[in-house]
């Protein structure tokens, strides 16, 4: 995916490697992150409800150290244009991550593309596509959906 994200997050998970059982946690929120930052920009306009959305989500349950959000925010606009293939960076997940961390990151997603009360359909591609190089089932992928949209509408 992206070169310069793919080298950030290969340099963060062999530092988490060595560290408790919160390492599984930090690298779903770091990849995470770098997925939401992409699906913002997946529409080719940056909406503020959705910028925010992503920002609260990072915030509030990733619990993101602020320099690493910038770093991670900034490599994401340097790259973005460059981006051609997810490939390199699920395949990355799908060796580190468990199911379970994959459906809700997928979520996450999800709450971020909601955020400005519609989905674009740049931004459902991208999630069906993160979700299918996740190997995820179309039923976990259409909950996710569902939960996402609920939390929006209600």
């Amino acid at each position: 995916m992206l070169k310069a994200i793919s080298r950030f997050f290969e340099a963060n998970f062999s530092e988490l490697e060595q560290e408790s059982v919160s390492s599984t946690a930090h690298r779903l929120q770091l990849a995470s992150a770098a997925l939401m930052i992409e699906l913002c920009k997946s529409d080719q306009s940056i909406d503020d409800t959705e910028t925010s959305a992503l920002v609260e989500i990072l915030k509030t349950r990733f619990e993101l150290e602020p320099s690493q959000l910038s770093e991670l925010m900034e490599l994401a606009e340097q790259e973005a244009r460059d981006s051609t293939s997810l490939y390199q960076f699920t395949s990355l997940m799908n060796e580190n991550f468990e199911y379970s961390e994959k459906v809700t990151m997928v979520g996450n997603m999800w709450e971020v593309a909601f955020a400005d009360g519609k989905i674009d359909r740049y931004e459902e591609h991208l999630i069906r596509k993160v979700a299918d190089l996740l190997y995820l089932s179309h039923v976990d992928f259409i909950k996710s959906k569902k939960i996402a949209r609920d939390k929006y509408e209600n």
